[in-house]
Order: structure tokens, then sequence, then C-alpha cells
């Protein structure tokens, strides 16, 4: 009998370690075993996609800060020393500064996905949750990031949006006092800034996590928004999912690539390529793009502490929204009216991205009041409403009987 090979004694190893700690065999079931549903489309891909934009920030910005000097009068000469005498240290700026756009895109992307799709309706209503918190996390993050090149607009505008907390009553100047490390911008701010930009990443690791476990719970929703009752509905997620994911992943850093390369200040402000300084303020203050809507709706209206309020509300009430939804059928496919409305909602966004872009004077103003409304309206007022109203169009049977081309069913006539 020929002895052992070293895969045998491989596999004693990884036995004996999973017997104590089974952790292959959790990664065997949740990457391989994993019933999925078999009709997952391409806007399934973002959840991954969002995954791997983390890790490539978090791997960039770990050898950026090797570099990078948290100090106010360093700190913008650092970041040149970075871009032009540090090995490929222009790639991996660009990498990392090019990335948080293109995190922010995927991210919307898959809000607005489950948005369509209803995925944040019972049983994943904390799954959505989790969500949204790690885009809190995502937006608190990006923020302090672009503070630490310390150019004009990273001066001005962690100025400008850390004195919105100032409008709290009581505690407002004492939060913003914490904030700063003192009575204006400086280098304790910018020490705390750097502090948490590095910090709040693993944070927001540890909440996906959560989030992988919520969605392992009860599965992910899919295009028809039914749930899967047999063997017949749903595929193992490996190979079949792991090769959509490997193909959209490689589509995805194609497009990633050409900006890096071709167009990496694109998306971004020249103001932040002059230094810092507290005596001469910018011409127009502006958010970076993936704030603009959330600015816009602060702008709305013309009382400081009552634009606050919108804005941490405009956040809040998706936290509420699986509450907020009547509609007992999850995907827009058979909602017509729904369905109409959803798109209403996205061109709505895309206007306050415009407002947010465009100083506040004329029709700016008025645009931006009507989108802030119509936010609002959308989920506060039509979402409850045509949930209650609408008649939704019929389910099919089972997921493997929609792909298959199987029968449907009226929702009143659904179990």
């Amino acid at each position: 009998m020929a002895p052992p090979g070293p895969g045998a004694a491989n596999g004693r190893i990884t036995r004996w370690i999973d017997y104590r700690l089974p952790f292959v065999k959790v990664m065997h079931h949740e990457l391989y075993e994993y019933p999925t549903p078999r009709n997952l489309s391409y806007w399934w891909n973002f959840g991954s996609l969002a995954g791997a934009m983390l890790v490539i920030m978090i791997v960039t910005g770990i050898f950026l800060a090797m570099y990078y000097t948290p100090n106010a009068d360093l700190a913008f000469d650092s970041v040149e020393r970075i871009m032009r005498d540090v090995n490929y240290g222009w790639l991996l700026r660009y990498i990392h500064m090019n990335g948080a756009s293109m995190f922010f895109i995927v991210v919307y992307i898959h809000i607005f996905r489950g948005l369509y799709y209803g995925s944040y309706k019972y049983p994943r209503e904390l799954l959505w949750m989790l969500g949204v918190v790690i885009l809190l996390l995502m937006m608190a993050t990006a923020f302090m990031g672009y503070v630490l090149p310390w150019g004009q607009m990273s001066y001005w505008g962690a100025t400008v949006i850390t004195n919105l907390f100032s409008a709290i009553p009581g505690v407002g100047h004492d939060i913003v006092t914490l904030l700063w490390g003192g009575y204006v911008v400086g280098n304790p701010t910018l020490n705390r800034f750097f502090s948490l930009h590095y910090l709040l990443p693993f944070v927001i690791v540890a909440v996906v996590g959560l989030h992988l476990i919520a969605l392992h719970t009860h599965g992910s929703n899919n295009p028809l928004g039914i749930d899967h009752k047999g063997p017949g509905d749903t595929i193992p997620f490996h190979p079949y999912y792991t090769v959509k994911d490997s193909f959209g992943l490689a589509v995805f850093l194609l497009i990633y690539a050409v900006i890096v390369f071709y167009a990496p200040n694109f998306l971004g402000d020249p103001q932040n390529y002059i230094p810092a300084n507290p005596l001469q303020t910018p011409p127009d203050i502006v958010p970076e793009w993936y704030f603009l809507p959330f600015y816009a709706i602060l702008r709305s209206v013309p009382n400081k502490l009552f634009g606050v309020i919108l804005l941490f509300s405009a956040i809040g009430v998706l936290f509420i929204l699986p509450w907020l939804d009547t509609s007992p059928v999850r995907s827009a496919k058979f909602r017509p009216v729904y369905k109409k409305i959803f798109w209403l909602l996205v061109i709505d966004v895309l206007a306050l991205g415009w407002v947010g872009a465009h100083p506040p004077e004329g029709i700016v103003v008025t645009v931006g009041r009507i989108a802030t409304f119509y936010y609002f309206l959308h989920f506060l007022v039509l979402f409850p409403l045509i949930g209650k109203l609408e008649r939704p169009r019929p389910l099919p049977l089972s997921i493997g009987a929609a792909v298959l081309g199987g029968g449907s069913v009226p929702v009143a006539e659904r179990g």
C-alpha cells in the first residue's frame, strides 16, 4: 500500500483544527452549501462589490498611514511626499481617493436595489437597519478622511460641517469644542480625525459581519420577492454565484482602473490642492459628490437647527422604512404604482445632488425645497398610502416555477 501523500496530512490537520474550531466547516457551509435563490440578477453583485471595496480601502489606507503625518504644519506636505517620493505612493493615494467614490457608488446602487425589490421587508428588517448603520459609518469615515490632506476644501469643509452641531440647543457648542479639541479647527482636530478615520473602517468590518449573519439567517431576497420553498428554488452559492460575482468584480475593477489611471482627479476639487489657509475662505464650499443630496436638504431651509434636523431625518427615515411600507408584496415587479414612484425617488435624489453642487440662489433654492419636500413625502406619506391602495399583480407560485415558466396566483389567494 502506498504511503499517504501530503494531501492526507493536510486533511488530518484540517480535521484536527476543525473539530476544535469549526472554521473550515462554517466556511464550507456558507460558501459551498449555502442555498441561494436561483434567479438572482447582476443587481445582487453590488453587495460583494461593496465588500471588495472595503478590503481595498483598508489595505491602501494602512499603507498610506505609514507615510502620512497628522500634523497641521506637515500634513499637506506629507501627502505631496506620498505622491512624489514614495514608490507607487501616487497609485496608492489615487486608489484610496477614488475608492471612496467607487465605494459610495456601489453602496448607493445596493440601497436602491433593496428599495426596488423590497429587501427591507419582513423578515429582513434588522438586515436593512444594519445596512443603514454601515452607511452612516461610511459617511463619517469619508468625511474625516477628506479632512486629512489638509487642503483648502479639507479645512473649510471641516469647519462648516462640525459647526452644524452648534445648532443643538444647550450642548451644541460643547460638542463642537470636543470635536475640534479647542476653539478653532487646528492640529488637535486633525489628530482626532486621523485616529477616527483609521479606527472606523474596522468598526464597519464588525457591522458588516453582523450584516452577513443577518443575511444568512433568512437568505437573500430575489427579484420576485418571494421566499424559496424547496430545492427547486435554490442552487449552491458556489460555483454559480462565485463565478457571477467574479465576472462583476472584473468589470467593476476595469472601470475603477480607467478612473484611477486616466481621470484620477475628475471627482475631486481643485481647491484641495491648495494648502489650508484659515485666513482665506474658498469662493464656494462644496462637499464631496456623495454628500451633495444631504447637503441640499441641509440648505433647503433658512433655519440652521431645522436644517440639521432634516439632515439627520433624511437618514433616520431609512431606519423605520420596513414599518412605513404597508404592502404585502416585496418586489416592484408586481407593484405597478410603486414602480413608477420608485423612479420618481431616483430622479428626486439626483435633483438634490444637482442642487447641492450649486450655490443656493435663484432656481436652485426652489428646486431644493421642492425636492426635499418630495423626499420626505415619498417615505412618510406615499409609502404607507400606496401599500394600502395599490392592487399588485399576481405572484408566481415559486421561484422555480417562474424560472421554468410556471403559473402564478393572486396575492389575496396566497396563504
